[in-house]
Order: structure tokens, then C-alpha cells, then sequence
């Protein structure tokens, strides 16, 4: 049996309410939920510090962890690598030091194993992206040590998160082409359960919706380029008449030009194209892309500071920190002749 079941049966309930309850889901109570978390870490669910030592023991180190996308370099992603950075320089001023290390998926999927907390090796925690899993971050929780979300969080439990203003960027992105005289317009994003995803769809679906306008969706199970091309063909297909993109972020919104382009079409002369979070290779694009900028050094410092607050008070009450965000203009948005 699954450690699903073995929880399942000690407590006399369905699997699929252990499920939510590890996952970060509605439909349980506050006081089961509690009684779920608590058998999985008398069932090993969880890493194990309770040898002796490892619970009181002190190691100066932070870690900051970030899921390893498949067949990519853990450095490829310039988002969090700026996020680490300005991190690193908070940290740096502190008794502490940065452990970072990018999550594999079969450690994602057995938070167990994690050897992080599992010996101890760090005294508290950053987890950066939305596509770390409730159920990792619920685990990560059981161990007791200090952690803080970066461009995450969960919907059912406290934890301290810190994040980028996401809908009202996409809602000034989708404007903004409104404003430029676009009516048919199409929006490519990863999956609806990550939280940045939800709010960006949500902010675009607000512009929509007061300019009048329906919103043409599609969604990948991942960000990239290489999904932002897919996105592209498949929103062209369902949505032919499309003039204008808003992208949930820049590499998504690279995709689909490099895909139109590849198409015939003009940029922005035919398709106008919007992206988010202004990483690097926005401006360096051919062409530069219009965009949300999200203020990466911002996030890193108020999750730093976040961590080290938590460090010297664990029992500081959880809250959301939003910094906010602008609009970039540059060559990839056009008026609608």
C-alpha cells in the first residue's frame, strides 16, 4: 500500500481526502487536515529529523531550491537566477550562507528523500516557482523549519510567500492592447494550478471582459519557448482571426513570435505580442518585446529578509508579501490597422 492508503486507513477516511489534505486542496476541514498532517509525519511522509542531534543542531545555512526543468541546465532559467542573486546579497550581510540546489522531479515526488532536511543541512528554506508542488511545499512545511515561497503559495495553509503583483500587471498587458485597438486577442499560459498562472489569466480575463471582449485561452503544461510555439499553433487553430497575444511570461511570448515568424507573419505588423516578468532576452528579441517588468531584486531582498525575520521568530505570524509591477513598452505591439 501507498503511504495515501496507510494514512487513509489509520484515520478512517477515503484516500482521496488524504489526497487533498497533502496536496493543498478544498473540501477538508482545518481540524482533519491537521489530523492527515500529522499521521504522515508519523509515517515517514516527511523528511525525519528526529534523530538525535539533527532537531537542535544549527548549520548557518539557508537553502534556496528551484525545480530542475527536464533536459535544461539548472542555470538556464534567468528569472530565478536574478531572484538568487539579490538573495545572496541579503544573506551575505547575516551569519548565514546559501545552500541552492535545483529539485528533480523524483525528489518533487518524494519529499521523503529530500537530504536537505532529511540530515539537516539547512536551518530554513526559499522555494522559488509555481511549479513546485503543493504537496512538496505541505511536506517541507511537516519539518518545522522556517520557509518562504517565492512566485508560489498555497490556497489552504498558512506559509509566508512572496510575490509579484500578477493580475494587475496582466490586466494593464491586456489593456494595453485594447488600447491599441485590438478586439480579437489570445492568451498562451501554463497550468491553472499554478498560482501565477491563476492570477495572470485572471487579470487578463478583467481587461477582456471591460473592454468586452471574450477570453480566447490556451494552456500548456509548461512555460517555455518550445510550449509558447505549441500555444501559438494551437490558438491559431481554434481562434484564426486572433491579432494579439498576451502571454503569461516572456518565454512563452518569444515562443509564439519565433512560431508566427516561422508562419509568414510580421512583428508586430500582422501580431502584437505581450509578455511578462522582463527577463533578459525580452529586450534582446528580435523584436524587443513589450512587457510586464516584475522587479526580481525586489523579491529576492523581501524574501531574504522574510527568512531571516522567520529565523529569529518561527512562530511570526504566515503572510503574503506583493511588490508591485510595470509596464515595458518596446517593439513587439502595434496599432491595429
Amino acid at each position: 500500500m501507498s503511504i495515501v492508503d496507510d494514512i487513509a486507513k489509520s484515520l478512517g477516511v477515503s484516500t482521496a481526502t488524504v489526497s487533498r489534505a497533502l496536496n493543498d486542496r478544498p473540501g477538508v476541514s482545518r481540524e482533519l487536515r491537521e489530523r492527515v498532517l500529522v499521521k504522515a509525519r508519523e509515517l515517514n511522509y516527511t523528511p525525519n529529523m528526529t534523530a538525535r542531534g539533527l532537531a537542535t543542531s544549527q548549520t548557518f545555512n539557508i537553502g534556496f531550491f528551484f525545480h530542475q526543468k527536464p533536459d535544461l541546465p539548472p542555470t538556464s532559467d534567468p528569472f530565478y537566477a536574478e531572484i538568487l542573486h539579490s538573495v545572496q546579497q541579503v544573506i551575505a550581510r547575516s551569519d548565514y550562507h546559501i545552500a541552492f540546489e535545483a529539485l528533480p522531479d523524483d525528489i518533487l515526488n518524494r519529499p521523503a528523500d529530500f537530504r536537505f532536511v532529511r540530515e539537516r543541512r539547512i536551518d530554513a528554506m526559499i522555494l522559488a516557482g509555481p511549479d513546485i508542488p503543493a504537496g512538496f511545499i505541505t511536506a517541507m512545511r511537516q519539518s518545522h523549519l522556517p520557509i518562504v515561497l517565492v512566485d508560489n503559495r498555497l490556497e489552504f495553509s498558512p506559509v509566508n510567500c512572496v510575490n509579484s503583483d500578477d493580475e494587475d500587471g496582466a490586466y494593464r498587458a491586456a489593456f494595453h492592447l485594447i488600447g491599441l485597438g485590438h478586439i480579437c486577442i489570445g492568451v498562451i499560459a501554463g497550468p491553472m494550478d499554478w498560482a501565477s498562472t491563476a492570477r495572470r489569466v485572471r487579470g487578463y480575463q478583467r481587461a477582456l471582459m471591460t473592454g468586452g471582449l471574450d477570453l480566447r485561452a490556451v494552456h500548456r503544461d509548461e512555460t517555455s519557448i518550445d510550449s509558447g510555439r505549441e500555444a501559438y499553433r494551437l490558438l491559431i487553430e481554434q481562434y484564426p482571426d486572433i491579432t494579439a497575444i498576451c502571454a503569461v511570461n516572456d518565454s512563452m511570448a518569444i515562443g509564439a513570435i519565433r512560431e508566427a515568424r516561422a508562419q509568414g507573419l510580421s512583428i508586430p505588423k500582422d501580431l502584437s505580442v505581450v509578455g511578462f516578468d522582463d527577463i533578459s532576452w525580452a529586450e534582446l528579441n528580435d523584436p524587443p518585446l513589450t512587457t510586464v517588468r516584475i522587479p526580481r531584486q525586489q523579491m529576492g531582498k523581501e524574501a531574504a529578509h522574510r527568512v531571516l525575520l522567520l529565523l529569529q521568530d518561527p512562530d511570526m505570524l504566515a503572510s503574503e508579501v506583493i511588490v508591485p509591477v510595470s509596464m515595458v513598452e518596446r517593439q513587439s505591439t502595434a496599432i491595429r490597422r
